[in-house]
């Protein structure tokens, strides 16, 4: 944790008073303000703080991520479109975010993430306002898909104020609390937001949410001390371009391939296109002075391991997440609400359990917490199947349970080993390039086990799309395998009374 530098006291306004004299005349919001931070900032309290505040902004960000989903048809009737036109509501965003990560996260490295977070937070509260007065369908999709180019300075820029300001050895009980918050507050978001929307509307969930987000941004103003920065150096554009038109091109890809067929002319070259971004992106950054992601990352302990595995993990973690309703629905008879109310388990367990473990891995260590996770995943996986082709609803309520508690012990231990495989000026790039690598799992995922299961109520469409995802809740066993435990989470597992 770097050590903070208090800011000094501001100088007093000087006025002319009559005869000649100067009399201070103090700005008491100011100084009141300063005198606030300057006691946050020198307080033994100061992580926990920062910890709280960050979440606060995940909170506000995160509430309206299922509503907005399953309210495509309402918005749709609003706006006098149809619902398929607006699926790009969601996919949209999910591009900027692949898009502009990156580069907000090496901005932050260099800017300040305290800086980024705040003009992020701003854009993103504007972009909320924008929303709830969308007068047409691409009107909607345009506000949604710009309003998340700041969010995407946000999500690199909140995990390095945190990982800043805690300890190496304290980062992963952080990472707990933040996957409690990152899974639960979409699930408030749905049970709050489904009544809300059907007594005023679907606008109505973004006139609240824009109020939320501008209170976190003003805690976050007072408490958010900034971070240390990396010296100024030029912004590795060809690396930004390359990197951009990989994920975008594979993103796209996957998302058209669930309309167009795998098959359609357009996906095919897309899906050239991919690799052939990535590979003038590898070889962009080797010529680069100053490289947008380091190569040499990628051959230290831990960091290429965690990402195959959260890759890996949120493709059959989402995966499985989408076709399950579709299982309870098609093979059980469950209505829509009774669906929602079933699938609700899933990421409550996520969310419950996700402090425990990374509580749980500073005692164990990062390696087995994530090794534990994704066997956890493998598992649900294998019970899904059998669920699916043996009709056995109960085995359907125990892997979505065994799924929730897989993410929630294996992220917070895969998030921190790929923050301590860095230096702390490189926070902000290191967490926007698993973020990126966990975002295309989550779309791949959905768009492969999607389009595998192809819309039938037959067991075996099931059953085959629930065994690809085992194959990859392996590979992210086989990831996990390969990471490295903290230095202090290794001693504790040799000896527990050290220290």
């Amino acid at each position: 944790m770097a050590e903070r530098d208090l800011d000094p006291m501001p100088s007093p306004f000087v006025s002319d008073a009559p005869g000649g004299d100067e009399v201070p005349v103090v700005a008491w919001p100011f100084l009141f303000q300063h005198r606030l931070r300057r006691r946050l900032h020198g307080s033994d309290h100061y992580p926990t703080l920062v910890l709280v505040t960050v979440l606060a902004g995940l909170f506000a960000t995160g509430i309206t991520i299922t509503i907005i989903a399953v309210s495509l048809e309402t918005v749709a009737e609003d706006l006098d479109t149809r619902a398929t036109s607006l699926t790009w509501v969601v996919t949209g965003p999910l591009l900027g975010l692949a898009l502009a990560m990156p580069l907000f996260g090496k901005l932050g490295d260099i800017w300040g993430h305290r800086r980024l977070y705040l003009w992020g937070f701003a854009g993103f509260t504007v972009g909320t306002a924008l929303t709830a007065v969308a007068w047409s369908g691409p009107a909607l999709i345009a506000i949604r898909t710009l309003g998340s180019l700041p969010g995407a300075a946000i999500g690199p820029a909140s995990m390095a104020l945190i990982m800043s300001a805690f300890d190496e050895n304290e980062r992963v009980k952080a990472m707990g609390w933040w996957a409690l918050v990152g899974a639960g507050a979409p699930v408030i978001g749905l049970v709050a937001g489904g009544p809300l929307v059907e007594a005023f509307g679907w606008r109505a969930i973004f006139v609240a949410q824009a109020p939320l987000a501008l209170i976190a941004l003003l805690i976050a103003l007072v408490v958010l001390h900034e971070t240390p920065r990396r010296e100024r150096e030029p912004i590795d554009v060809t690396g930004v371009v390359t990197l951009a038109v990989a994920t975008v091109s594979a993103l796209v890809g996957l998302t058209l391939a669930g309309a167009r067929g795998w098959a359609d002319p357009v996906v095919l070259g897309l899906f050239a296109l991919a690799p052939c971004g990535l590979w003038a992106f590898v070889r962009a950054e080797r010529r680069a002075a100053h490289p947008l992601l380091p190569l040499e990352f990628f051959g230290r302990p831990s960091f290429t391991p965690s990402l195959v595995a959260q890759f890996s993990s949120n493709f059959a973690y989402m995966g499985g997440f989408i076709i399950t309703p579709l299982l309870v629905q098609n093979r059980f008879g469950f209505t829509v609400a009774a669906t929602s109310l079933a699938m609700v388990c899933r990421p409550l367990s996520f969310s419950l359990s996700a402090p425990v473990a990374g509580y749980v891995a500073t005692r164990v260590g990062e390696r087995r917490a994530s090794l534990l996770g994704t066997t956890l995943l493998v598992v649900s996986m294998a019970l899904f199947a059998a669920a699916a082709w043996g009709d056995a609803l109960a085995l359907v309520f125990v892997g979505l349970v065994l799924s929730g508690l897989a993410l929630g012990a294996s992220s917070p231990s895969l998030v921190t080993v790929v923050a301590n495989a860095v230096d702390e000026r490189d926070l902000g790039v290191a967490n926007a390039a698993q973020q990126m690598v966990a975002q295309i799992g989550v779309v791949a995922g959905i768009q492969v086990l999607s389009t595998i299961q192809g819309g039938s109520s037959t067991a075996g469409s099931f059953t085959a799309a629930y065994v690809v995802g085992a194959i990859f809740a392996v590979g992210a066993v086989a990831g996990a395998l390969f990471v490295r435990s903290s230095p202090r989470a290794a001693l504790r597992m040799v000896s527990p009374d050290a220290a």
